[in-house]
Formats: C-alpha cells, sequence, structure tokens
C-alpha cells in the first residue's frame, strides 16, 4: 500500500479503505479524541476539532476537504468509507455489524463507533490503535500475488 501523508488541509483523498483508516488514526492523533457534550461546538472547521471515531473516518474520506477544482470518484469512495466502517466495527464489535440493507447497516456501525468513542477514559492512542489494527487486518485478508 503506497504511504498517504497526512495533513489536515489535504485535499487528496484515497478510495483505498485501509488508507482512509490510517489518515483517520493520524487524524485523531493530531485533533485528539472528543469526549463528552458539543462535539462541534467552538470555532474552527470540522477538520480542526477533536472528533470520535466516525468523525476522523469521514474526514479521512474527505469531508470538509473536497477541493472544487479537482475531481473527485465519489462512488469509490463512498464504497472505500463504507469498507473502512466495515473493518473498524467488525474489529470493535468482534464481529461483523451488518443490516438488511446498506442504510441499515451504517447505522448500526454508527451506533458501534459511537458507543465505543463515548466511553469514559478513551483516549487518542486508543482510538489510533484500533483504526490501524482494522487497517492491518484490511491489509492480511487481502490476497498476495507473491
Amino acid at each position: 500500500m503506497p504511504h498517504q501523508r497526512y495533513s489536515p488541509e489535504s485535499i487528496v483523498v484515497s478510495h483505498d479503505p485501509r488508507q482512509i483508516l490510517e489518515w483517520a488514526a493520524a487524524h485523531i492523533e493530531h485533533v485528539g479524541l472528543h469526549q463528552g457534550r458539543g462535539l462541534f461546538a467552538g470555532p474552527g472547521r470540522t477538520v480542526t476539532l477533536r472528533c470520535w471515531l466516525r468523525g476522523a473516518i469521514d474526514v479521512a474520506a474527505g469531508h470538509g476537504r473536497f477541493n472544487m477544482s479537482r475531481t473527485y470518484d465519489f462512488p469509490a469512495i463512498s464504497q472505500a468509507r463504507a469498507e473502512a466502517y466495515a473493518a473498524i466495527t467488525e474489529y470493535l464489535a468482534g464481529h461483523p455489524v451488518e443490516g438488511n440493507d446498506a442504510r441499515t447497516t451504517e447505522f448500526r456501525q454508527r451506533a458501534v463507533l459511537d458507543g465505543w468513542s463515548g466511553q469514559p477514559g478513551r483516549t487518542a492512542a486508543d482510538a489510533a490503535r484500533a483504526l490501524r489494527t482494522a487497517a492491518a487486518r484490511l491489509a492480511a485478508a487481502e490476497p498476495q500475488l507473491f
């Protein structure tokens, strides 16, 4: 997997779920893990404020970073974001988190992510470790050519 340099100002958005998870880990280390009420209260853009796992993944998948002068493959980015959600929630829950349709699946995955992020005592280091572990599990599950 090619390395993608972290920068909250970056307009480059990957459509690889592993890179999204790695970028989200770097992001949450940079901005911190939010604990408590008032998630996006105060000055600043979404990409510069403390966030939960879900927010870090969303920012990694382009939320608040898209640039009108650049062309993006939105279906591929959306698919990669969905795969990143699936990987991290499966890691956190210990089993696949699914529903009867895509909307229900995402709702359940968001509940797992938000429940984990909101547990007292969670740290940015815990969140980054979980994101990187999920990315590594995705990489290990990918078929190797040689």
